[in-house]
């Protein structure tokens, strides 16, 4: 052990190779994970682990307004225009 280095300074450079070693294994095991799932969706098998998708989007919804919300809503229109530079 150098004499010039301090204890803490040994057991921060340890820490943080073992956090590099553990984030590497970690990321090729992820790695490989994705490239087995892609491999075995492109021979026609669908994972389970994946939800079904739905082929379109939501309903749109609509609200019917009274005269006097729409009235409120277009004063407001008119309010948030006139206040814009």
């Amino acid at each position: 052990m150098p004499e010039h280095v301090s204890i803490l300074q040994l057991v921060g450079v340890a820490a943080l190779a073992l956090a590099t070693v553990i984030w590497v294994v970690g990321l090729v095991r992820l790695l490989r994970r994705d490239r087995f799932e892609v491999a075995v969706w492109r021979h026609g098998d669908m994972l389970r682990s994946i939800p079904h998708q739905r082929q379109s989007g939501p309903v749109a919804e609509s609200v019917e307004l009274t005269p006097e919300e729409h009235a409120a809503f277009a004063g407001l229109v008119r309010q948030f225009s006139d206040s814009r530079p």
